[in-house]
């Protein structure tokens, strides 16, 4: 299958945007800027929240956010980096897969883009480089899944926020999600059978739920892994989500746009996803990340 190499950006697939709109009270002025967004404190917040659903036993889903905010000359940078991992279902400790995973890419970043982006030094880090230690980071991620559960296998979607950029590296099925200016648009592509057959035209949307567990890219799987990588803007005003399938299967994209339009704030939104995916049958771990940028 088709991926990225290390020194490239891989082109993705561009999803429609969804537009939505904010419920406003009767008399109010429309805004496009979304409630959470309105009501978080000024600068970056992350919020996240996991939970087994109603039919495993265990958990296999793994996250972790990290975040700093550097204060120099008057000018604040936010920098953050987000990781979730879905373990694959039916292997062997997936669990513990998406756990050595998340850890392992987020020491990689820790020591080859966040420390340096903080010693004047290197502050002239390249994008290149960027894109390139994210790789690697999913690489060594590879290698340690491999290494401790051979058996396993797990997604990666991980979000490296450097002011108002955010740097994609994906492998699987796990989603990224950017709101902004009233439109919802998935960034990250399916490494999934279904979706492969759906963009070959060759299978109807009927015939894609026994397929859509299937991946044909994972973290743990071969000696060998391509990563897609990407980059967005990352302005005022927008909502970054990651969020493992337990929560787009059961939760529409046109849904997900409205829950991060109309919540009050982050925390609320995190618990409604988490509340929809249960009481839509919560056949799956659901697990998200929420990071949501309002004006500093």
């Amino acid at each position: 299958m088709m991926g990225s190499s290390p020194d490239a950006i891989t082109p993705h697939v561009e999803h429609d945007a969804i537009q939505v709109h904010r419920k406003i009270p009767h008399g109010m002025s429309d805004t496009l800027k979304p409630s959470l967004v309105r009501n978080a404190p000024r600068g970056l917040t992350i919020f996240g929240g996991s939970h087994i659903g109603r039919v495993r036993e265990h958990n296999e889903d793994a996250w972790m956010a990290l975040s700093l905010s550097n204060e120099a000359s008057g000018n604040q940078t936010d920098v953050a980096l987000l990781l979730l991992a879905d373990g694959m279902g039916g292997h062997t400790s997936g669990d513990m897969a998406s756990a050595l995973a998340v850890r392992a890419a987020a020491v990689r970043v820790m020591q080859d883009v966040v420390l340096p982006f903080l010693s004047s030094e290197v502050a002239g880090t390249q994008h290149y480089a960027l894109h390139e230690t994210l790789v690697r980071s999913v690489e060594t991620a590879n290698a340690v899944v491999r290494h401790n559960v051979p058996q396993a296998g797990t997604t990666l979607t991980m979000a490296l926020i450097l002011g108002q950029r955010v740097y994609i590296a994906h492998v699987g099925d796990s989603r990224a999600y950017l709101l902004g200016k009233g439109s919802l648009r998935r960034i990250t592509h399916d490494h999934s059978l279904a979706a492969r057959l759906i963009e070959t035209g060759q299978t109807i949307p009927e015939e894609t739920s026994a397929h859509r567990n299937i991946l044909y890219r994972a973290v743990g799987q071969r000696a060998t892994i391509e990563v897609d990588t990407h980059t967005e803007s990352f302005p005022d005003g927008s909502c970054l989500l990651l969020c493992s399938d337990g929560l787009w299967a059961k939760v529409s994209d046109a849904e997900i746009a409205e829950v991060l339009m109309n919540e009050p704030n982050a925390q609320a939104a995190v618990d409604k996803f988490i509340a929809l995916a249960n009481e839509r049958g919560g056949d799956d771990n659901v697990t998200l990340i929420l990071a949501v940028r309002n004006e500093a």
